[in-house]
């Protein structure tokens, strides 16, 4: 179909904003998590502020394996709620400018629902999503995924703090309560 001259001005489509993706140094560079308690391995998507979708690959070699079985592995239910945290702390995290010296600690698990085992070979699809959003505690909603089937879900609450309070050599002396 050809536009002529005397045809109304169309608006021009909205375009999205650039899709953010983080590679897995890009990830170590926002959180202190490391093998083999590092549960993302990548992030598709990222929207500051709002949401994040990252990938934990699932493989034999999960240290916690060994134990949880061994004859019918299953990663454990809290470390899927992990890895949704570890997901929306590189949501968060992306946007402190001073994150060298802040962590994001667990405040609470509300409604955590475990609908399907994970086991060795599956692709974890983190989807967490900000509910409330304070200067020093937020609030996050996370779903994970293996293929287009629905594993868990849980609301995470988190407290940004000084890393000196957790180690426990803030100034005072005293680390912060939980």
């Amino acid at each position: 179909m050809k536009t002529l001259m005397t045809d109304p001005v169309q608006p021009l489509p909205e375009s999205a904003p650039p899709k953010i993706t983080l590679n897995i140094n890009q990830i170590m560079e926002l959180l202190p998590h490391r093998h083999p308690f590092l549960l993302v391995d990548r992030v598709i998507e990222l929207q500051p502020g709002d949401r994040i979708v990252a990938i934990k690959n699932v493989t034999m070699n999960e240290p916690f394996f060994a134990g949880h079985f061994p004859d019918a592995p299953v990663m454990p239910g809290v470390l899927v709620v992990e890895a949704i945290a570890q997901a929306g702390g590189a949501l968060l995290l992306a946007a402190v400018e001073d994150r060298e010296s802040k962590l994001f600690v667990f405040a609470g698990i509300e409604r955590a629902r475990f609908r399907r085992p994970v086991v060795p070979g599956d692709q974890l699809r983190l989807e967490v999503k900000v509910i409330t959003l304070r200067q020093k505690a937020v609030r996050l909603h996370g779903t994970a995924y293996v293929g287009d089937k629905r594993v868990a879900d849980a609301i995470v609450s988190c407290r940004l703090v000084e890393r000196s309070h957790v180690r426990g050599d803030s100034p005072d002396g005293n680390a912060e309560e939980e």
